[in-house]
């Protein structure tokens, strides 16, 4: 779907809460080297109770807005049509006003995992198996990413193992072999680490602490955390001389598609990433 380029056009990122969100960064730069001066892109406080009612009233001048918690399951329901993978993995990060006036619904949270493994190398992933904490929503376009990449096994680690059954159920879909693993095997977690083509971190940063020691010895790490930044297992990670790549990069990535469905553009990549690092220093 693709926006139009001329004129004044609204976008903006929706959750509650939202005000450290650093999507206005991202499209604001991107709007900027595309010359597109009358276009704007701001925080909108939103529950997945209010998303239906505030995107029904907005004007054709919007062409798109990113979703963050805890509305992505509300766009994906409120969105005329849907991709198949925001369909498959039951999220929806991005809506886009189509030129017929509907809203179509996307999940670029996939590609924001996906660019943070080609940055840690980590694009090929069918020599090794993977490790994913966390079973939230996050965790769903995680397994999806690390499917694109050709895991075929994929350890998912989880305080509690009863609330793993969406995870387990998307992985039969995708004809991914899932263990569940509890938080407290901190031996297996070890292992599972040391032997991982990559660890995959979508819980808080003070969940994962305690875990910190345990998959400290894994050789790449992406951490879906941006801030506080870096994580205890981030450093963990990084002390022990592995990669890693934060939430930040993953953010990143994902804009690039959105800005791209918004304005019908290719996204200046470099625009975008600088205004990350310039936020960063």
């Amino acid at each position: 779907m693709t926006g139009p380029v001329g004129g004044v056009r609204h976008a903006a990122v929706l959750g509650h809460p939202v005000d450290h969100s650093r999507s206005p960064d991202l499209h604001l730069a991107a709007y900027r080297a595309l010359g597109l001066d009358g276009w704007t892109y701001e925080r909108i406080d939103c529950t997945a109770e209010t998303l239906p009612g505030l995107v029904a009233g907005l004007d054709e001048s919007w062409v798109g807005l990113s979703v963050t918690m805890p509305a992505k399951a509300a766009a994906l329901d409120f969105a005329d049509t849907v991709t198949d993978r925001a369909r498959r993995v039951g999220s929806a990060n991005t809506l886009v006003r189509t030129d017929a006036g509907a809203w179509h619904a996307d999940c670029t949270d996939i590609d924001g995992v996906r660019g943070a493994l080609d940055t840690l190398g980590a694009a090929d992933l069918a020599a090794a198996p993977a490790v994913l904490l966390g079973a939230g929503g996050t965790a769903r376009p995680a397994l999806a990413a690390l499917h694109a990449a050709g895991a075929g096994e994929v350890a998912v680690v989880v305080r509690d193992p009863a609330r793993a059954g969406d995870l387990v159920h998307l992985a039969d879909d995708l004809g991914v072999a899932v263990t569940v693993v509890p938080f407290t095997d901190t031996p297996g977690l070890r292992d599972r680490a040391a032997t991982a083509g990559v660890v995959v971190s979508t819980v808080p940063a003070a969940a994962a602490a305690g875990l910190a020691e345990a998959l400290a010895g894994a050789p790449r790490l992406v951490d879906a955390i941006y801030d506080p930044w870096p994580t205890p297992l981030a450093q963990a990670v990084a002390d022990r001389g592995g990669t890693v790549a934060g939430g930040l990069v993953m953010l990143l990535h994902q804009a690039y598609a959105q800005v791209e469905a918004f304005t019908g553009r290719p996204a200046p990549r470099e625009a975008m990433a600088s205004a990350v690092d310039a936020h960063t220093r």
